[in-house]
C-alpha cells in the first residue's frame, strides 16, 4: 500500500478508537454513579490494578506494555476527572518529585492540589479539600521519610497505595557550570548527589530549601545560581540543563504512598503497613516479630521512630506481605497486638510496581 492508503487507514482506526472510548467513557460514568450512590470511594486502587494486568495479558504488541499502560492510565484519569471532580494533593510546587509520582498514578486530567508541606498533605484530605494526597516515604539511597512516619502517629488516614518513581537529578541553571556559586535543593536530594558535587563544584556553597521546584524558582531568579531537580522542572521554570543524572547510584528509587480514608479490598498481590510501640523489656522486639515468623509472613521493611511523648519510647513501623483480611495476617496481627503496647494498621493495597 502507499502512504495515502496507509494514512486512510489509520485515520479509520483512529475513529473506531475514538467512539470505543466514548462507550467505555459512558459505562464507567454509570460505575461512578453507582459508587457514589453507595457512598463508595470513586477511586478503586484495586480495580485500577486489575484493569493495568489485563491489558498488559492481552497485548500482543508491537505496542510495549509501559506505553499501553500510560496510554490506559490517561483514560482512566479521564474517566476519574468526567465523574467527580477528584482533587489530589501533593507536596509542590508544580513539577517536584511528588508531583511526578503523582502524574504517574492518578494522569493529568484530574485536579490537583499543591501545599507547600507533608502535614499539609494529609491536611487537605483529612478536611477533604483533596480526596487522596501524595507524600514520599522511602528512598533506595537515603531511607525513610522520617516526617511521613511521624505524621502516622497522630492521623487517622490510611494508606490506599504506593508509587515507585525512578528518580532521575539534573543541574538546571542560566550559567555555564563555571560560574555557578551556589546550589540550591532538597536535603535528600544534596545527599543522593554527594560525590558527584565533590567532584564537579567543589567548594560552592549548597543551600537546602523544602523542595525541588522551590530550588528551581530560586535559581531562575538569582545570577550565578543553580539547583538540582527533574526534567519538568528545566521545563516549567526555563532552565538550562547543565548537567544530567547526576545522582551518585544509578539505582535511585523513591517510593510514594497514597493517602486517603477509605479501606481498599484485597487483589491477591497485597501489601500491609503497620505502627506499634513495645514494652520497654529485654528481647521485647524479638518477641514482636515472632509471630511474623510464625505464620510465615515476609516483612519488606522495618522502621524506628521515637514517640516524641516519653523519652527513649519508640514506634516501630513495619511493612509485611499480604492484605489484613487474610486468614494469617489476621492471626499474626491479633498475636502482635496482644504482646504490645499499641497497633495501629495503617492500610492494605496493591504492591504495584
Amino acid at each position: 500500500m502507499d502512504l495515502k492508503n496507509l494514512r486512510g487507514k489509520v485515520d479509520s482506526i483512529d475513529k473506531k478508537i475514538i467512539q470505543l472510548l466514548n462507550m467505555r467513557t459512558k459505562v464507567t460514568l454509570a460505575i461512578t454513579a453507582l459508587k457514589q450512590k453507595s457512598g463508595k470511594s470513586v477511586y478503586s486502587p484495586e480495580r485500577e490494578k486489575e484493569v493495568l494486568n489485563k491489558i498488559s495479558a492481552v497485548n500482543r504488541g508491537p505496542l510495549p506494555a509501559d506505553a499501553l499502560k500510560a496510554i490506559y492510565r490517561e483514560v482512566m484519569s479521564s474517566s476519574l476527572s468526567l465523574g467527580k471532580q477528584l482533587k489530589i494533593a501533593y507536596l509542590g510546587p508544580e513539577a517536584s518529585f511528588s508531583h511526578l509520582a503523582a502524574l504517574k498514578r492518578f494522569g493529568s486530567q484530574v485536579e490537583y492540589v499543591t501545599v507547600e508541606s507533608i502535614s499539609d498533605v494529609f491536611l487537605e484530605v483529612e478536611r477533604d479539600a483533596a480526596g487522596y494526597g501524595v507524600a514520599p516515604i522511602e528512598n533506595s539511597i537515603e531511607g525513610a521519610v522520617s516526617h511521613t512516619l511521624d505524621m502516622f502517629m497522630d492521623s487517622e488516614l490510611k494508606i490506599c497505595a504506593q508509587i515507585i518513581l525512578d528518580i532521575s537529578h539534573n543541574l538546571l541553571a542560566n550559567c555555564s557550570k563555571e560560574r555557578i556559586k551556589r546550589v540550591y535543593s532538597n536535603p535528600q536530594v544534596f545527599g543522593q548527589c554527594r560525590i558527584w558535587l565533590q567532584e564537579n563544584l567543589p567548594g560552592v556553597e549548597k543551600i537546602e530549601v523544602s523542595s525541588t521546584t522551590r530550588a528551581a524558582q530560586i535559581a531562575r531568579q538569582e545570577k550565578y545560581s543553580a539547583c538540582i531537580a527533574s526534567i519538568l522542572a528545566a521545563k516549567v521554570y526555563k532552565l538550562k540543563v547543565v548537567a544530567s543524572e547526576i545522582e551518585d547510584s544509578p539505582h535511585n528509587v523513591t517510593r510514594f504512598l497514597v493517602i486517603g480514608k477509605d479501606d481498599v479490598p484485597r487483589t491477591g498481590c497485597d501489601k500491609t503497613s503497620i505502627m506499634f510501640s513495645i514494652k520497654d523489656k529485654v528481647g521485647a522486639l524479638h518477641e514482636m516479630l515472632l509471630p511474623f515468623k510464625k505464620y510465615r509472613i515476609n516483612l519488606t521493611k522495618i522502621e524506628s521512630r521515637p514517640s516524641k511523648k516519653k523519652a527513649w519510647d519508640y514506634y516501630f513501623f513495619v511493612d509485611l506481605e499480604g492484605h489484613r483480611d487474610e486468614s494469617r495476617v489476621k492471626r499474626a496481627l491479633a498475636e502482635l497486638e496482644n504482646k504490645c503496647n499499641f497497633l495501629k494498621i495503617l492500610g492494605s493495597y496493591p504492591i504495584g510496581e
